[in-house]
């Protein structure tokens, strides 16, 4: 069985999000003939490449709060991923365009190392002083994860390599009614929005396994990141 994930580096319950779905994952029987795909989707896709700001300061001017207000969304925020055992820098993080990291997220699924690139990336973006906007940051995290250098550079200097891809990846996102992320679809007949607790993707998966009709979690218990790149944000 096949479960495909659309998430954005960006997006902090993408990040939350896969860490519960590997809990829930690692719970299930079948867990070994299952096979994870991860796909594209952008939260700010015309956001001009290049360009960063800090995530408070754009938490700030986007929502109206003051610089302690949204630090203290990011808290709440960071208090979620902490509680499932995720490193997560609230001070220090930048915002930017996402697209060259989709396109090389593409190239590491193409040399059978997407998985390896993709936890690299969510790490250095939310728990390490890393910025994943900064080109030679993305190569460096390329050959951690076991791609070669000079191919990722080779992708990274072309604006059209992989693009298709990414933009496939989001054509099809649209198609399956995804207007958030992390979006998981089961199989391709069940899909599931938001950073679900891991009991929800454990009974989900196996839900779809036995063929039966995947009960819905409900809106309110997953927290996503919209296109506008609004984010849910937890209670205190």
């Amino acid at each position: 069985m096949r479960v495909e994930i659309w998430s954005d580096i960006a997006c902090p319950w993408c990040y939350i999000g896969k860490a519960r779905f590997t809990k829930g994952l690692a719970e299930f029987a079948h867990r070994d003939e299952m096979e994870v795909v991860f796909r594209s989707f952008e939260l700010d896709p015309h956001g001009p490449k290049g360009v960063t700001a800090p995530v408070v300061e754009m938490l700030a001017a986007k929502y109206g709060r003051t610089l302690d207000e949204a630090r203290g969304m990011e808290e709440h925020v960071a208090a979620s991923a902490r509680g499932e055992g995720l490193a997560y820098r609230v001070e220090g993080r930048d915002h930017g365009n996402t697209f060259d990291i989709h396109r090389l997220l593409h190239l590491a699924a193409a040399r059978g190392r997407q998985e390896e690139l993709l936890d690299l990336a969510f790490r250095a973006n939310f728990a390490q002083e890393r910025s994943v906007f900064e080109p030679e940051v993305l190569v460096a995290l390329a050959v951690e994860a076991g791609l070669d250098e000079a191919e990722a550079r080779t992708v990274l200097a072309d604006d059209s390599a992989y693009a298709e891809n990414v933009r496939a990846d989001e054509r099809e996102a649209a198609e399956l009614g995804a207007n958030a992320v992390p979006f998981f679809v089961l199989d391709r007949r069940y899909g599931i929005s938001g950073g679900q607790p891991a009991e929800v993707f454990t009974r989900a998966l196996e839900q779809a396994w036995a063929g039966r009709e995947v009960t819905s979690p409900g809106a309110a218990d997953g927290e996503a990141c919209e296109p506008d790149g609004a984010c849910a944000v937890p209670r205190p």
